[in-house]
């Protein structure tokens, strides 16, 4: 199975880079995981909210295949324990999923395109974090749940 992560705009800060990195190099031992940047919104300040919106969701459903399974990070979806998550993995490697695509949307959430193409939601909290740290989390818990399915020791219960 194919994992790919893709993100509305660059990561700024350093530490999150190094961070990330550090995640997407370990990664690469277990399963075949990328990261897609697509480009901030140009003029994003002369569009509306629902303009910008938009824009992302056309340049996120270009990533996409037919075939894929699509996963929104969003606040309102459907929350795990990291054992849980690795759960949810292993059904969807079980189940032949080719690629199973998660998305990490802009400042103001998903537009009505992406979520209709959506095949749900995941969140990794009740809180609001920024969508840079969210990369963070993500791919750590993909680490982490990748660990589980091997019984390594990584994970602590």
């Amino acid at each position: 199975m194919k994992v790919t992560l893709i993100c509305v705009g660059k990561t700024d800060e350093k530490y999150l880079t190094e961070g990330i990195e550090n995640y997407l190099k370990r990664l690469k031992f277990y399963i075949n995981f990328r990261m897609i940047i697509l480009p901030d919104i140009k003029n994003s300040k002369s569009l509306s909210t629902q303009q910008q919106k938009e824009k992302e969701g056309e340049l996120i459903l270009k990533q996409i295949g037919a075939g894929d399974v699509v996963i929104l990070l969003d606040e309102r979806g459907k929350e795990y324990r990291s054992v849980e998550f690795s759960s949810f993995l292993e059904k969807k490697m079980l189940a032949s999923t080719q690629h199973l695509v998660f998305v990490i949307g802009g400042p103001y959430g998903f537009d009505a395109s992406v979520e209709g193409r959506s095949n749900g939601k995941l969140s990794l909290s009740k809180m609001t974090f920024s969508h840079q740290m969210i990369r963070l989390f993500f791919v750590e818990q993909v680490y982490r749940a990748l660990s589980i399915l091997r019984n390594e020791p990584y994970h602590h219960e």
